[in-house]
């Protein structure tokens, strides 16, 4: 016997998807650290944020992990996307976290900083209006331009220019989402920097293209 589900937990349909405002709606399971994040912006469940920026109106389906790393305006991150994730030594004898992580091992008195910052200096700068599909990993260091997409289950390891499509394991980039030219002039417009009251009276215009081009290029 099948037993049909409307919605759980039961809440009001119209409290489904919560309005946004000036305050970031952040789920109760998300766990945060040193961390900046704008107006208009959703956290999903159990997204971490550690020592980044996350911009307006941008926002995450959940099970996302983002450190050291910049997010702009308007990103639409999936379900499960990691944007930089933790790097080893390599160079070492061991590439173990016991060499950094040094007093949980009790092999000192103090942890290894200079390692850590090196993991600081190596962020991962996302664009604006960036696309991130399921899945998808963000390789440290790695920048991913303005109105680009990232491919389901994609793990990037070399930046990615503006309005690029980049999918597969290691990322390629398999297209443009438009003509050169047509780039040339949103990159110009910068539409995501406009104002509040701008977007709100211009909102229709972000719906086509032509009309877009031909009021604001």
């Amino acid at each position: 016997m099948l037993h049909a589900i409307d919605i759980f937990p039961e809440v009001s349909v119209n409290n489904v998807h919560k309005m946004l405002g000036e305050m970031p709606q952040i789920h109760a399971s998300c766990r945060i650290r040193n961390s900046k994040i704008g107006a208009w912006t959703a956290l999903g469940p159990n997204t971490t944020l550690a020592e980044s920026s996350f911009d307006d109106y941008s926002y995450t389906a959940g099970n996302v992990s983002i450190i050291y790393s910049q997010v702009g305006k308007f990103c639409s991150i999936a379900n499960s996307v990691r944007i930089n994730p933790g790097n080893h030594p390599q160079w070492r004898v061991t590439q173990h976290h016991c060499t950094y992580r040094r007093i949980q091992y009790g092999f000192d008195t103090s942890e290894d900083e200079e390692f850590f910052q090196w993991r600081r200096d190596h962020q991962c700068i996302i664009g604006h209006d960036v696309w991130i599909g399921h899945g998808a990993v963000i390789m440290p260091g790695v920048s991913i331009g303005h109105g680009a997409i990232i491919g389901s289950g994609a793990v990037v390891t070399k930046d990615v220019a503006p309005y690029e499509v980049a999918v597969g394991v290691a990322a390629k980039v398999i297209k443009k989402r438009f003509p050169d030219d047509t780039i040339e002039k949103l990159l110009e417009i910068g539409w995501w920097d406009w104002s509040r009251d701008k977007l709100v009276e211009n909102f229709k215009d972000l719906l086509n293209m032509p009309k877009f081009l031909e009021k604001y290029g």
